[in-house]
């Protein structure tokens, strides 16, 4: 057992046995490094990995690998999920020096910790060359390492920067961006023209939000394409709820199957929005198959939800494989469905546009259920039923299986993604539930993840939380909790939201560069800061933050705020390139626009209204409310004893209160 044993991530525990000396990132390791002057190897990766565990099996597992790691290198195992920061600053060094990356990662530093190579999955024999190639010129021309360690080192400081400068936003920039991006849109199957397919919420909650601001039904059309193709399986998993991370192909068919918190918790938020807009059947199926999954799979008995489930499983032969709990054979289906099977395949796609690979079918619909009641000659209504018995017959039929490994360690960023994913799933279908499971999680992470110093903890396990937050576990938590506050009106989650924000401003925000960091400045610094911008799978923090400071700055009367959050915008928008990479930044640029509202409702009715705004779809309203008088400076003397009125704002203008719920609404809508 190397020094991994004592950690406590599920990914590096995977390692502990290999005949590497691997090492955890820490003080020692890397004065280990700079005392005997040796080269870091630092691999990075993630427990639900499929190429991270074939790497391991292939090379890191392999006595001779690992006698040419251990005599040349210090070799260092990064959790990707635990540890963001280092990721990100050595994900900029590979793709400067190859143009692309992804996991594993894996770097070679000076002892310094400044990288001189890297790339991602390697052969045995390509990556024992190599490392021996390192070595060699290390010790034979090290000024050669020093010279382009160093210009590398610049290239990472300033990669992803955007000019100071910042402008009026220029809301013209929108369409144009759109006349770009409308050119990758894929009209068959949704998503982008590509593959691998990535589902990238954010970028379909802007569409899904701009399109209906705008009244552009083209693009409501290709949003809606897009979660229905997803919805229709593979990459969605019918039988049991949640979603994969990403497809192989171009039609959402075949996942790589491993299952993510913050995918879910995302798209929970999307397909409540989209649900709230259409009241698509599908839609709220999705949801609450999806709940249904994270409650089962990943909610603890502290009510906090783990982190993912891993692309592989074992066989019935005992061999891990990708996808092997999810698969179905055309004989196994056979033999669970007996008379309903020609049914079931037509539906599911038991045929050329179904089958993956070796006997194997994936479940996917590739049209609605009318049009195949239709060629059967039954009712719509009827196959629902059937479908729904199906799906039921085959989850028992594969909780028999071997489950795929479970990543068990809680991110408080990925928890607060699931709960805000939670209260817009109650927002748009009503269901307590959803709302109290909401509930319990916000509670575990002001309770367990929140210390008396007042900063939060970026992840916990066994019952103890470790390393400190970083930017984006403080963004979606005051995110989430401004959700929380529009659903429940409880005012004591937007006084969180200001504590985790003047602690951000704190310790976290660069006036200089007018963004904020990744890694607080209470935290030992690593060979370059790190300024998340680009909205990627999860959106950057920092365009997060930008709406967090924006709603912020109205509820409480906080200009500081809001001219922060216009400073964020007006610096990033004139510097976008491609739109699908800033498409969080977009949504937070309309908070400045002529599109955002501001509704307060003051009276004994708060709640009943409350809940019928909450169900309908308005993408750029801020909502307060109380039930009494209140001292959030928003509501402040807008209380009337014994009477429930509406005060309706936008560009700091607001209307007189009405007390006519028909008339507010048409103040909504226009």
């Amino acid at each position: 057992m190397n020094e991994l044993q004592f950690e406590t991530s599920p990914y590096l525990l995977q390692h502990a046995q290999n005949p590497v000396h691997w090492k955890a990132w820490n003080e020692k390791s890397l004065h280990e490094a700079k005392d005997r002057n040796k080269l870091l190897l630092i691999s990075i990766g993630y427990s639900a990995c499929h190429w991270c565990h074939v790497m391991e099996y292939e090379t890191f597992e392999n006595e001779s690998a690992a006698i040419i790691m251990n005599e040349f290198f210090i070799n260092i195992k990064v959790d990707r999920e635990e540890r963001p920061d280092i990721d990100a600053i050595y994900m900029k060094a590979v793709q400067l020096m190859t143009g692309r990356g992804g996991w594993p990662l894996n770097v070679v530093c000076l002892p310094d910790g400044r990288p001189i190579w890297g790339g991602t999955y390697y052969r045995k024999n390509d990556w024992m060359n190599t490392l021996e190639q390192l070595q060699e010129l290390y010790l034979t021309q090290p000024s050669k390492m020093i010279e382009y360690a160093e210009k590398l080192h610049e290239g990472i400081e300033t990669l992803g920067l955007t000019p100071t400068e910042t402008s009026e936003i220029d809301f013209s920039l929108l369409d144009n961006f759109l006349k770009k991006w409308s050119k990758s849109f894929d009209w068959e199957f949704g998503g982008y023209q590509r593959a691998p397919k990535f589902m990238m919420p954010t970028n379909y909650q802007f569409l899904l939000q701009y399109g209906h601001l705008t009244k552009n039904e083209k693009l409501l059309e290709y949003v809606d394409l897009t979660l229905t193709k997803m919805a229709f399986g593979g990459i969605f998993d019918v039988v049991d709820g949640g979603f994969s991370r990403y497809s192989v192909d171009t039609k959402w068919h075949v996942p790589h199957f491993e299952k993510m918190a913050y995918d879910n918790g995302q798209l929970l938020s999307l397909y409540a929005n989209a649900f709230k807009l259409s009241k698509n059947e599908l839609y709220k199926e999705v949801i609450v198959k999806t709940i249904s999954f994270i409650e089962k799979e990943w909610l603890t008995d502290e009510n906090a939800f783990f982190s993912a489930l891993d692309a592989d499983s074992l066989t019935n032969e005992n061999h891990l494989e990708e996808g092997a709990f999810y698969v179905w054979t055309k004989n196994e289906l056979q033999t669970i469905l007996k008379d309903e099977f020609e049914l079931f395949a037509s539906v599911f796609s038991i045929n050329d546009f179904g089958f993956w690979e070796k006997e194997h079918y994936v479940l996917i619909q590739r049209e609605n259920l009318q049009s195949v009641a239709n060629q059967f000659q039954i009712s719509e209504e009827e196959l629902k039923i059937k479908k729904r018995n199906w799906e039921k017959l085959l989850y028992t039929e594969r909780e028999k299986r071997k489950k795929p490994r479970l990543d068990d360690k809680i991110i408080t960023s990925w928890n607060a993604m699931i709960l805000k994913g939670l209260v817009e799933s109650y927002k748009a279908l009503q269901q307590n539930h959803f709302l109290d499971l909401a509930l319990k999680n916000a509670h575990f992470i002001v309770s367990k993840l929140w210390d008396e110093n007042g900063n939060l903890w970026h992840t916990y396990k066994n019952k103890k939380a470790s390393i400190n937050g970083f930017l984006d576990d403080y963004a979606f938590v005051i995110d989430a909790f401004i959700a929380l506050y529009e659903t429940t009106l409880n005012e004591k989650w937007l006084k969180n939201c200001k504590n985790l924000t003047d602690y951000c401003l704190d310790h976290f925000y660069d006036e200089q560069k007018g963004l904020f960091r990744f890694t607080s400045n209470l935290d030992n610094a690593l060979i370059a800061n790190h300024y998340e911008i680009e909205d990627n799978v999860i959106p950057s923090s920092n365009s997060i933050m930008a709406t967090n400071l924006f709603k912020l700055g109205i509820y409480f009367e906080n200009g500081h705020y809001e001219n922060i959050s216009k400073k964020m915008v007006s610096q990033i928008i004139p510097s976008i390139d491609y739109p699908s990479a800033f498409s969080n930044w977009l949504i937070a640029a309309l908070h400045f626009s002529t599109y955002q509202k501001e509704l307060g409702i003051c009276g004994p009715k708060v709640f009943e209204y409350l809940d019928k705004i909450n169900q309908s779809y308005f993408p750029a309203l801020l909502l307060a409310g109380s039930e009494k008088e209140s001292d959030l400076a928003f509501l402040k003397n807008r209380y009337k004893q014994g009477e429930t009125l509406f005060y309706f704002c936008q560009n700091k203008m607001c209307l007189a209160p009405k007390n006519n719920f028909n008339e507010m609404h048409k103040d909504l809508i226009d």
